[in-house]
């Protein structure tokens, strides 16, 4: 399974916030966050595997990565209150418990 957006799937994404950003802009009456998250998540695979794809992500987006206490590994590129994300989750916090 992927969690990364085909081309397809990545233009329609682009075409989608443009299209937000011009209704929230046209319709000031309509209420909007003071923030966002847009998260993305490797592909399954062992934890390295996935510290590796976020740190792959994190030299083409220029940013440092950060681990959490829980021990999720991340990094992030910050556009105002906009915020792209990619978060690696250990293994053990998929299972179920």
């Amino acid at each position: 399974m992927t969690y990364y957006a085909s081309d397809d799937e990545r233009d329609r994404l682009i075409s989608g916030l443009h299209t937000l950003a011009a209704f929230l802009h046209d319709h000031p009456g309509v209420p909007a966050p003071r923030w966002t998250d847009v998260l993305v998540f490797p592909p399954d695979g062992t934890d390295e595997e996935k510290r590796a794809e976020i740190d792959v992500t994190a030299s083409r987006i220029g940013a440092e990565t950060r681990e959490c206490a829980c021990g999720h590994y991340s990094c992030s590129i910050s556009f105002g209150p906009v915020e792209y994300r990619a978060v690696a989750i250990p293994v053990d916090e998929n299972k179920e418990r």
